[in-house]
């Protein structure tokens, strides 16, 4: 008779199920049991039962609680490519019943409103036009990589990431410039050097709000202004120029197209990159590479920026 007290992945041990395999997957590749959650169709507590499952099937943790997600322990990684063969053999068996090639399932991109505007977003909508059964969140976000990225499958940063559990891809460069309204600058005179700013009032972000070290260094190598409007929102910082409240420090790409807004004080011409940042398991997915990949091949063009932007000039 099998002995009570073996180890659970002997005789006797529950088999270990496809689905909980499948839910050990989605977590790996989005960090969190509730984006897994999502991701599946299911509720948070039925992703916690299946790991639960799941561990108990091979008598082993799969799964480490980090600071901000959760992390593949080393019996985790195992079960990953066991788990991707059986995410490739359903889709190879929908291809055979359906005929379709196209890719499936959900991307979950995070980037900054301004590249999320000129890049990302004409990107992604290019990739559904390819693949109508891929569906995409995109969340605007403007924050650092972080060391335990989770719940998304890209995150788009400003400045390199110092991610050890990533991988980084460069997408592009652009400037910060200083803009503003022909009537503001005729109120108000027009600054001929950055040492004239302390005259004006400055639209940018909140100070020390980002956590991003090169936006909030280029806000501090202005001098102290006569006065600010602040917002965390770069679209923000855009329209509030536009309407003439002050100077605002903005993305040339972006400041360029709006008809409202000239610039002023040339010589400030911050230069700021880009980043792409996603998880080793991630990106073993189909469609997250190939949102990845159009991502960077859309970031190598021009800005594809309407000639108005949303509401300018109103």
């Amino acid at each position: 008779m099998p002995n009570s007290d073996a180890h659970p992945t002997g005789l006797g041990a529950p088999p270990v199920a496809p689905d909980d395999l499948l839910t050990l997957l989605a977590v790996a590749r989005l960090g969190k049991y509730t984006a897994a959650a999502h991701s599946l169709g299911i509720n948070h507590t039925t992703v916690s039962r299946r790991i639960a499952a799941l561990e108990r099937a091979v008598g082993d943790r799969v799964l480490v609680s980090a600071p901000e997600g959760w992390e593949l322990t080393s019996r985790g990684r195992e079960l990953l490519a066991v788990a991707e063969d059986i995410e490739a053999a359903l889709e190879r068996a929908r291809h055979t019943v359906t005929g379709e090639a196209q890719l499936t399932g959900t991307v979950r991109v995070a980037a900054p409103e301004g590249f999320s505007l000129t890049w990302a977003t004409p990107a992604l909508t290019e990739l559904q036009a390819r693949h109508p059964r891929l569906q995409v969140e995109l969340i605007t976000a403007t924050q650092r990589a972080r060391q335990y990225r989770s719940g998304v499958d890209i995150e788009i940063v400003v400045g390199r990431p110092q991610v050890s559990r990533s991988l980084s891809y460069r997408l592009n460069t652009y400037s910060l410039g200083l803009f503003a309204t022909p009537g503001y600058l005729a109120a108000h005179g027009t600054p001929q050097t950055l040492a004239e700013l302390s005259d004006h009032r400055i639209v940018y972000y909140i100070e020390h709000t980002l956590g991003v070290d090169v936006l909030d260094s280029a806000g501090g190598r202005l001098p102290e202004p006569d006065g600010f409007l602040r917002s965390n929102s770069m679209l923000v910082h855009v329209r509030a120029a536009e309407h003439g409240a002050g100077i605002g420090l903005l993305p040339s790409y972006l400041g360029r197209a709006s008809p409202a807004l000239m610039r002023v004080v040339p010589d400030c011409d911050l230069r700021i990159t880009y980043w792409a940042s996603v998880r080793r398991e991630a990106l073993r997915n189909r469609g997250v590479e190939a949102a990845l990949d159009i991502i960077r091949e859309f970031a190598g063009r021009p800005p594809a920026m309407p000639e108005v932007l949303p509401g300018s000039g109103s």
